[in-house]
């Protein structure tokens, strides 16, 4: 399985989200839709992006009882994507309902795969505002053990935790990571983020860039650049 660099297409509308795609004339990127987009624009949005060769990750993060979430997921299997997600913090019945729900009735299905903690999280607010006073790495571990044990292919968490996940879980389960920067870029409102390469020598399998890239001056080097970074 090789490396590869997601873009998180977080844009309002349709309009925008194909615009910023056709400034990628051979190249066909990975992209994410998040929920602003899907519920915005609906199904048409992933048609209307597989049909111009792309590969899709449907982040829309679902936490639900069980026999909600796995309705849902069995919703989301009909549609053309290649990776959706769930919150580990739903528990190991709510990840196994999800499992169940989006493979269809040939047993095939898209990657699945769990957030452990947001990447906008950090220790103080975790256990301010969550009332979680373990050590950070020790959920995001235990979070991702479960995820494993559910059936999941992988865990999304910080690129900080990319090596960790592989040492616990195995190096063929899937770290997705967001909160990846260029050394030049601003943070914004992420808080546990590293740069394409160090997240490379850490271990990660995906990395989700947005706004390095879709608020580039020159958004195509800046996918470019990226790509190298990590791949390379």
């Amino acid at each position: 399985m090789g490396k590869d660099v997601i873009i998180a297409c977080d844009f309002a509308s349709k309009e925008a989200t194909l615009k910023f795609l056709d400034l990628f004339k051979e190249k066909k990127p990975f992209v994410k839709i998040g929920m602003e987009l899907f519920y915005s624009e609906g199904p048409s949005i992933i048609k209307a992006i597989k049909s111009r060769g792309h590969k899709i990750f449907l982040d829309l993060k679902l936490h639900d009882i069980p026999n909600t979430v796995k309705k849902s997921m069995k919703v989301l299997s009909h549609l053309d994507v290649d990776m959706v997600n769930c919150h580990a913090g739903g528990t190991k019945a709510m990840m196994k309902a999800a499992l169940e729900g989006l493979t269809r009735e040939d047993g095939t299905r898209p990657l699945l795969i769990a957030v452990t903690q947001l990447t906008s999280t950090d220790q103080m607010s975790m256990e301010n505002d969550l009332l979680i006073k373990e050590d950070m790495k020790k959920v995001v571990m235990h979070y991702a053990k479960n995820a494993k044990d559910s059936g999941l292919d992988g865990v999304v968490c910080s690129p900080l935790e990319a090596k960790a996940v592989h040492d616990t879980c195995g190096s063929k389960f899937l770290t997705v990571t967001p909160g990846v920067r260029f050394a030049d870029s601003a943070k914004g409102d992420q808080k546990r983020v590293m740069t394409p390469s160090e997240a490379k020598k850490i271990g990660s399998d995906y990395i989700v860039v947005g706004r390095p890239i879709t608020e580039a001056s020159d958004p195509v080097s800046a996918y470019e650049r990226c790509l190298k970074e990590f791949t390379l």
